[in-house]
């Protein structure tokens, strides 16, 4: 499958995924995310760590390891200039219990079959070994191949065969209102103009206003969370 990015292309991807600008629709979330992987992995041992990122186009919380990482090998079923594998999550080829640690962040929910996706994680991480996983529950369908939706009884269910799993959600239900707003408002602005208008005006003041009102009430309600974190142990 040819590359149609450019290396720029997926860093650039990658570094907004992880520090989001304040004009972008999802900054509630990928802010809270950023701070639950970064509490994990600073319990994560090691300094040659051996990491597999399934659907690894871009790769936005490798830094977050601040090169702790003696091998890095990315799957993905898209090409881009980061990928080292082009292949199915569903049947993995590699090797078992091999890697420390996994990332698998937004790509479950395109996953036909995501119970085979997990585990094949499962056999191919190391015996106590880590599963970083990112999840939708209250999400805009953004693509054709766009899924599945997961809840906290659902995603541990998946996992049942890892020894320990915690679930974070990734902001309350403020914080998840006011995503679901500024989504709306960025979908729903159809031309470049309009588009640029909402994410530089009415998104910053959004995504300020849901970060104030979520301290404000602690995160103590979150029915309305729209993702989830999770850390899962073989």
């Amino acid at each position: 499958m040819p590359q149609t990015e450019t290396l720029e292309d997926v860093r650039r991807q990658g570094r907004e995924r992880l520090y989001p600008s304040l004009a972008n629709p999802n900054w509630l979330v990928l802010r809270k995310r950023r701070q639950i992987f970064s509490r994990w992995l600073r319990d994560v041992r090691g300094n040659d760590l051996c990491v597999l990122d399934v659907g690894g186009r871009i790769q936005p919380y490798r830094p977050l390891l601040s090169g702790r990482e003696a091998r890095y090998l990315a799957i993905d079923l898209r090409a881009t200039p980061l990928v080292d594998v082009v292949a199915n999550a569903v049947q993995l080829p590699l090797a078992g219990e091999q890697f420390d640690l996994v990332f698998c962040t937004q790509m479950l929910e395109y996953a036909p079959h995501p119970g085979q996706v997990i585990s094949e994680i499962w056999r191919v991480l190391k015996p106590g070994a880590i599963l970083l996983l990112s999840v939708p529950s209250l999400a805009m369908q953004d693509s054709d191949q766009d899924r599945w939706r997961f809840w906290p009884p659902g995603i541990r269910e998946l996992l049942a065969s890892f020894s320990r799993v915690e679930v974070v959600p990734e902001g309350g239900s403020v914080a998840g209102f006011f995503r679901s707003v500024n989504s709306g408002l960025h979908l729903l602005s159809r031309y470049r103009l309009a588009r640029a208008l909402v994410d530089y005006t009415i998104v910053p003041l959004l995504n300020l206003t849901g970060l104030g009102l979520e301290a404000l009430v602690r995160g103590r309600n979150d029915a309305f969370t729209v993702n989830y974190s999770v850390l899962a142990r073989k």
